[in-house]
């Protein structure tokens, strides 16, 4: 079920995660914040408040929670971008790792 290539990918892909990993926490840290205080302002539960927050940064924004306040509308649209700045940076972080398998798999050379 698994080949080589699939095992190369999988550690340069944790290799990846290793590196970007503060980066990659300080983003989710900040969203879950920016999220907790639009919770709060909204007056919505820690777990709804969560929801919204994730469901926003990867911009899927099902529009069952939604702010009303101009501030946190704003902060909705800061949360937006740094989900797209996450979800670039994991993407990167997969194209490297499938790039350098297929070379490791191809003796260093693709076809």
């Amino acid at each position: 079920m698994f080949t080589g290539l699939t095992f190369l990918f999988i550690k340069e892909f944790a290799f990846g995660l290793e590196l970007t990993a503060p980066v990659l926490a300080t983003l989710t840290a900040v969203i879950l914040v920016l999220g907790r205080l639009v919770g709060r302002k909204e007056g919505w539960s820690r777990f709804d408040s969560f929801y919204w927050a994730f469901v926003t940064a990867t911009t899927v924004g099902y529009g069952d929670l939604r702010p009303t306040r101009r501030a946190t509308r704003l902060m909705a649209i800061m949360i937006a971008l740094l989900g797209l700045v996450l979800t670039g940076i994991l993407i990167a972080v997969a194209v490297s790792a499938g790039t350098t398998a297929l070379k490791m798999e191809h003796g260093g050379t693709l076809p």
